[in-house]
């Protein structure tokens, strides 16, 4: 079988706005942390440098500010820069997440003179009003749902769910989906987190994750034969010396399979809507 087998390699740079954001701290330990994701991005600009690879970047809109020389460099260098709210939090109101969306995309702007076509939202956290926030904007991509591992699909809007009844679909729409999963995503793997619901124990072994990791690409890559492989890594998470061994090991590993190209996210769903034409109309049902 020939195979036909893209990866993109992603990275949500939250840095600071993780810490402040999603989990309201204040503290300066935690903050450190998310400073540390400066250090970490700056060791996986120069592997994928040496790879001669291009990734794309998920970079909230607070990132931006607190990092403009580190973001400017990851889009001068040719990453793609990827949406990814300002505060990495969840707004209370549609009218909220406007706010906080048009505030990202301006800041990104400023810095690095892109404006984002792809979106993840921070934590795979959607709400209700995002995906007509996104089409409003004419964006390409999404990729925060887990609907499919392996193979794009469009997003639907308008499905219900109640509490009483049967879930209904609703209506297809041009927006790409590029799916997420928590499986080939690091921070719950390795990040150590106390909340008010308890603790993220965190600290796995990198040889744990590195066999679910190419656990995925080996089924995909021996079983399927074609599809799209993303891993979703955060730079302060990832970006620890013996995590960046195992992350090269993986990427090495892969990269001698014949087959196998390593792309942007943008590139990876402009793929799949010339080989899979969008719904023309609203109207049909998914």
């Amino acid at each position: 079988m020939k195979k036909n087998i893209t990866v993109c390699l992603s990275f949500d740079f939250d840095a600071i706005s993780v810490w402040v954001g999603t989990f309201h701290a204040r503290s300066p330990s935690a903050i450190s942390r998310g400073e540390f994701g400066r250090v970490g991005s700056e060791r996986l600009l120069k592997m994928l440098n040496e790879w001669g690879v291009k990734a794309t970047w998920f970079v909230p809109g607070h990132t931006a500010d607190a990092f403009p020389e580190t973001v400017a460099k990851i889009a001068a260098e040719g990453h793609e820069i990827g949406h990814h709210g300002y505060f990495h939090d969840r707004p209370k109101t549609p009218a909220d997440e406007a706010r906080d969306f048009d505030r990202a995309t301006a800041a990104l702007q400023r810095v690095t003179g892109q404006i984002p076509v792809g979106y993840r939202s921070p934590a795979a956290g959607l709400m209700p009003s995002t995906l007509e926030c996104l089409r409003a904007r004419g964006f390409l991509y999404d990729s925060s749902m887990m609907g499919d591992d392996f193979t794009p699909y469009y997003c639907r809007m308008g499905d219900q769910a109640p509490a009483d009844g049967p879930f209904v679909w609703g209506r297809a729409t041009p927006l790409v989906e590029l799916p997420f999963t928590w499986g080939l995503d690091d921070f719950p793997a390795f990040e150590h987190v106390w909340t008010r619901n308890g603790v993220n124990p965190g600290l796995a072994a990198p040889s744990r994750i590195y066999e679910i990791w190419w656990g995925d690409f080996e089924y995909l890559y021996e079983r399927l034969g074609a599809g799209v492989y993303i891993l979703t890594m955060h730079p302060q998470s990832i970006g620890r010396g013996h995590r960046l061994l195992m992350f090269e090991r993986l990427v090495e590993r892969m990269r001698v399979r014949a087959g196998v190209r390593f792309t942007t996210m943008r590139a990876a769903a402009e793929d799949f809507r010339r080989n899979n034409p969008p719904p023309t109309t609203w109207g049909s049902s998914a």
